[in-house]
């Protein structure tokens, strides 16, 4: 059986056209990360969207499923470590076991 890649992952996550972007929210209410729905970053807001709908928040359980959604690029983050800085949150949330709330602003 072929493994899905990142594209065909996507495609069966939930439409992100009702939002502008997501903001990843620490322990202590910083915001300190935003997912903006345009082009070159929809794919991680449909990821980590579905992800904070899946889990409640994105920890290292919701992280570790993001990689597998993110098929081969999870693959090119690990080996070029800066060219995918939402994959490279993924693996330092399952590193360090970080948990964040994920806020979504309608568009």
């Amino acid at each position: 059986m072929k493994t899905a890649n990142f594209a065909e992952n996507i495609a069966r996550l939930d439409s992100i056209d009702a939002y502008a972007k997501l903001e990843l929210i620490d322990a202590a209410g910083n915001a300190v990360a935003c997912i903006e729905n345009k082009p070159g970053s929809q794919g991680s807001l449909k990821v980590y969207r579905h992800l904070a709908a899946k889990w409640g928040t994105i920890n290292p359980d919701a992280a570790a499923e993001g990689l597998l959604l993110y098929a081969e690029h999870a693959g090119d983050a690990r080996r070029n470590p800066g060219k995918h800085p939402n994959i490279d949150r993924l693996f330092d949330i399952i590193h360090s076991g970080a948990s964040y709330s994920a806020h979504l602003t309608p568009a």
